[in-house]
């Protein structure tokens, strides 16, 4: 069913570290982002194992979820600088419209003006 080139559960031919193919690997073990989706971060934990597939061109680190801690929530000032940066990037230099999206950097200003003052 899976291909089983990488698997090397006692990391002898992958640098000391346990490697797994996509979709194999043992309970317990989380990537980043799945660890971020229950809300938990690695912490200072190191690299339990990794997995590897599309012919060995992508690969995730995993961590154990039992060692992994809660994140810490943005705190007020952090918040207000994402909120401030967000205004700046989804304004339009020209016309000072904000956008629900950022300006495209390649323009350098919305689409609108953009595509009005036809260079």
């Amino acid at each position: 069913m899976f291909r089983t080139e990488f698997d090397d559960p006692e990391g002898i031919r992958h640098g000391g570290l346990p490697t797994y193919n996509y979709r194999s690997a043992p309970g317990g073990l989380y990537t980043r982002r799945q660890l971020a989706a229950e809300g938990l971060t690695p912490g200072r934990q190191s690299i339990a194992a990794q997995i590897i597939w599309r012919r060995g061109k992508r690969f995730a680190y995993l961590y154990r979820r039992e060692l992994a801690v809660a994140k810490r929530p943005a705190t007020d000032a952090q918040l207000r600088a994402l909120m401030k940066a967000w205004v700046a990037l989804s304004t339009c230099p020209s016309c000072k419209t904000e956008y629900g999206y950022y300006i495209p950097k390649r323009y350098g200003e919305c689409l609108a003006c953009f595509e009005g003052g036809a260079r």
